[in-house]
């Protein structure tokens, strides 16, 4: 197998993963408000360490060095939740890092939608955490 027919094979698995992804969090989002709240509180506190106000903006803003960071720490807890039994954490992690990972893939059109879908249901949370946090702190 050629380098390029390895790309190809693995930018179309996760394209299929992105797919999934997507297709299950928008029917999550009316269906499960504590995935929903993890994955603002997990984006939510990522941006705020950037200085951000959203998921999007600090996904753009990120420093290589801080994606590729970002990436093996979501690797590592997303595997530890996942083995603990933690499955709404590990989806909220693996949620966050498939919007990540498909900054990296924008030109492709099916990809670069699917990254907007998700980003937007990341940032939708983000500001129900933000304004149910901002709630109890008063």
């Amino acid at each position: 197998m050629t380098a390029q027919t390895d790309a190809d094979t693995r930018k179309a698995e996760f394209k299929q993963r992105l797919t999934a992804v997507v297709s299950d969090i928008v029917k999550t989002g009316g269906e499960d408000g504590e995935a929903m709240a993890l994955i603002g509180h997990l984006a939510a506190d990522i941006a705020a360490s950037l200085q951000q106000q959203n998921w999007a903006t600090a996904k753009a803003n990120m420093t290589p060095q801080t994606y590729n960071d970002l990436l093996k720490i979501f690797e590592t807890r997303g595997n530890e939740y996942h083995q603990a039994g933690k499955t709404k954490h590990a989806y909220a992690i693996q949620a966050l890092a498939m919007s990540l990972i498909s900054a990296t893939m924008r030109s492709d059109t099916q990809i670069a939608e699917g990254e907007k879908i998700l980003d937007s249901v990341i940032d939708r949370s983000v500001a129900v955490y933000q304004t149910q946090s901002r709630k109890t702190a008063h």
